[in-house]
């Protein structure tokens, strides 16, 4: 008699594993181990009751647990005995379930080298075709309306399969089983040409459309190209003119453009690629990479990226991107088809006309993106990948969250008010959202709204704590008190750089009963738990407490918001407060920098300041960045985006490399700067070039952050070190200070999976709330007060 105790089995998998060719990957393995039974997709995973020898049904577990499709991960396998009957003569592929959802969505995939071949083949059924994708590779978050990931919960829907794709969609042996976006030219998505009337443009003489749309870039033409998660600007890379025209027209008048590449090969002649970057490059997240420009042979348009040393490369990553570069054998630009610092158009009609006094023409298509989505941005520290933009192809990846966080209440993490993303932490696991970006107009709030609804709605959401930034005027801030309100569900305001560091420990997989760390914390500003604004912090924190044991003097920012856009506002405030007055223009009267700014209502500035008149003192990294790069001339009137000026002070040091001089500074736990000063103004007095300038400032902040956090972390017991803010994208900073703590002992953390910059901050909210909530038994606590 059957013993189907013993033989019958249901496993449970838990992950991404959904959309990924998981099915088929079980329908493979259980045929090749003769055992019988079915998998299906449900709201939980993947489930799978199987039946057969004790033996092999251990080869089939052991061979599920190693040979994963290349678009998997397994977060648990859960094997319990099944106790029905399974009556099936063979193994099959159900049909998906339904439940309460416990899985998300699979990031978007990059082509794969399958696909590639087929759409340069001739002989292929899908030659040319700009849709082309399998289970490996193409939409998935772009073109999701909800969960369970299948085609009628898509875009696709509205595309019925031909007889041949539904053969491949339907034949478990075939790399297209159940590929919901399967297609082709017969019954898939197509693309054409329009001008800015809406009229198609007819390609010449049997050409096609993609190649007539690269004949027009490389006439001088911009072309707004529908992709995989939005509308971008392409021109041609090379083309100065064409580059100034783009900025004008956008009004985008100094921020870095991105390119794109048709291989490596074509990379390698503009910038030094390491081999990681390379990796990342041609991975299925194929982000954009940032590398160092070379110094020497085939030179680039300074238009591209005007007084910055990198440029951000990017391999296509959709088949109308490869059909697209192979006319090309030079970058070209592709940057995100939107106006100044609005969301990314999505929606053909919409970019027809909001894009009108911007592209010559439009490729579009017509298969609808749910979803917005920006391209990925990294750039190297010391070899190691870290990420500025999280977006496509890493969100909305799941994070599974270290110990202690398993029994957390769902709790909603707003984000911050730049960069913004946000956070569901669920089930001991956390989705943080694609880049949203800069919550400071209408039509961002409309986006972030709405991607909130979507994440909510596909994971079956409903918050039971929500986490917002302690700044009462953040637009996330104020949406979520009034969710929080609706929701009958308690706040948590947690203190911004606190969030920060939390963030970093999350993904360090630092476990929630873990002893403080010391986080050194630089950014532009934020809300501090005394209600003034920081950002020159060093704190002793963990996920539930920070404690404020030492920072940069604070200093005012006069205009407020002004100062955060004209860097000589920083300048004039750190000189004043530096000497204790204006003996400074007298002294150094001399000096360019000086010059320009009595150029300015100096006097007011300094009524402002004395009266506290819209000018509130703070500790920021970042304004001091500004404030020296303002001195030496570094756009000192107005910078056009953030971190401009820091950026291009950052490109001057890294011009002086070798110079090893250092400024001098008040240590202690307020941190004063008018040794620095006096020092920089009489580098000025004897003609040292900005270069030097630059990386001796560079010099001194490395030299300060090792010895102030030693010095700290010694005191307070503990040795590991986390660094992280906004600030430390400078890759110079970050990697110089963590050599300099790891040389002292230390153990060195930072974000890396997640941005330092406030991209990050919703992990951080998330993480801060939910140990609060758990410490304190589900009663509100106010995490971040000391």
């Amino acid at each position: 008699m059957e013993n189907k105790l013993i033989n019958s089995q249901k496993i449970r998998v838990r992950g991404l594993v959904q959309g990924v060719g998981f099915r088929p990957f079980v329908w493979r393995l259980a045929n090749q181990c003769k055992l019988v039974g079915e998998v299906a997709n449900d709201a939980e995973g993947v489930l799978i009751t199987i039946k057969g020898p004790a033996e092999q049904l251990s080869v089939f577990l052991q061979r599920l647990k190693t040979k994963i499709p290349p678009l998997a991960r397994i977060d648990a396998i859960e094997v319990t005995p099944f106790e029905g009957w399974i009556r099936r003569s063979e193994f099959i592929i159900a049909a998906s379930q339904a439940g309460a959802v416990k899985t998300t969505i699979v990031p978007d995939a990059a082509t794969c080298d399958e696909c590639l071949a087929e759409i340069f083949n001739p002989d292929d059924r899908r030659y040319q075709y700009p849709f082309t994708n399998c289970t490996n590779c193409g939409p998935r978050l772009t073109i999701t309306h909800k969960l369970p990931y299948d085609r009628v919960n898509t875009s696709m829907a509205v595309f019925p399969m031909c007889p041949a794709c539904q053969r491949e969609y339907e034949d478990p042996s075939d790399r297209r089983f159940h590929a919901q976006p399967n297609a082709c030219a017969v019954c898939g998505p197509k693309v054409w040409l329009v001008d800015g009337s809406g009229e198609k443009i007819a390609p010449p003489n049997n050409q096609s459309t993609i190649s007539h749309a690269a004949d027009l870039i490389r006439e001088g033409k911009i072309v707004a190209i529908k992709g995989l998660g939005g509308f971008h600007l392409a021109c041609d890379g090379t083309n100065a003119k064409t580059i100034t025209r783009l900025r004008q027209r956008k009004r985008r008048y100094d921020k870095p453009l991105a390119l794109m590449v048709r291989d490596v090969s074509m990379a390698e002649r503009y910038v030094m690629i390491e081999d990681e970057a390379r990796r990342l490059m041609r991975s299925p997240q194929a982000p954009i990479v940032l590398s160092q420009k070379k110094r020497e042979g085939s030179a680039l348009p300074q238009e591209l990226a005007p007084g910055q040393n990198h440029l951000g490369l990017m391999l296509p990553y959709t088949p109308l991107h490869h059909l697209l570069m192979s006319e090309f054998d030079v970058p070209i630009v592709l940057s995100s088809g939107h106006m100044s610092d609005e969301p990314q158009l999505i929606d053909n009609e919409e970019a027809l006309n909001g894009l009108a006094d911007i592209a010559d023409a439009w490729l579009m298509h017509d298969r609808d993106i749910v979803n917005r989505l920006d391209d990925s941005v990294l750039q190297l520290v010391a070899g190691t990948p870290q990420i500025l933009r999280r977006a496509r192809g890493y969100a909305p990846q799941p994070f599974l969250l270290p110990d202690g966080f398993q029994d957390a209440p769902n709790i909603l993490a707003m984000g911050g008010e730049l960069k913004n993303t946000f956070c569901l932490l669920k089930n001991g696991q956390a989705i943080v959202s694609q880049h949203i970006g800069d919550l400071e107009n209408p039509v961002a709030h409309k986006d972030y709204r709405k991607n909130l609804d979507l994440y909510q709605k596909t994971n079956e959401f409903t918050p039971e704590r929500i986490a917002v930034d302690r700044h009462p005027e953040y637009f996330s801030t104020r949406l979520g008190e009034q969710m929080s309100v609706e929701a009958d569900c308690p706040l948590d305001r947690i203190q911004h750089h606190h969030a920060h560091i939390a963030a970093c420990l999350a993904e360090n997989g630092i476990g929630i009963d873990e002893p403080p760390v010391i986080g050194v914390v630089f950014d532009g500003l934020g809300l501090g738990a005394d209600d003034t604004l920081w950002g020159g912090e060093f704190l002793l924190a963990d996920y539930k407490n920070c404690e404020r044991v030492a920072h940069f003097l604070p200093v005012a920012l006069p205009g407020g918001e002004l100062a955060q856009i004209q860097p000589w506002r920083n300048s004039f405030a750190h000189l004043l407060a530096a000497f204790e007055g204006r003996g400074f223009e007298h002294e150094f009267a001399d000096l360019d920098g000086i010059k320009y700014l009595q150029s300015k209502p100096l006097d007011q500035m300094q009524q402002m300041i004395e009266r506290g008149l819209n000018s509130p003192t703070i500790s920021s990294a970042g304004r001091l960045f500004d404030a020296v790069a303002a001195l030496v001339g570094l756009s000192p009137d107005q910078v056009s985006f953030e971190g401009q000026a820091a950026m291009q002070l950052q490109a001057l040091a890294e011009a002086s490399k070798e110079e090893r001089g250092v400024y001098g500074a008040t240590l202690g736990e307020i941190i004063s700067w008018s040794p620095l000063w006096v020092a920089i103004l009489k580098d000025l007095q004897k003609k040292t070039p900005a270069t030097i300038i630059a990386a001796r400032f560079h010099n001194t902040l490395i030299k300060l952050v090792g010895e102030i956090t030693a010095r700290i972390a010694r005191s307070k017991g503990t040795k590991t070190i986390v660094l992280t803010g906004g600030v430390f994208q400078n890759s110079l900073l970050l990697a110089g200070a963590g050599h300099q703590l790891k040389e002292q002992g230390f153990t060195v953390l930072s974000p890396q999976q997640f941005p330092t910059n406030d991209g990050g901050l919703s992990l951080g909210q998330a993480t801060i709330a939910a140990a609060c909530s758990i410490i304190s038994n589900g009663s509100q606590m106010l995490p971040s007060a000391f």
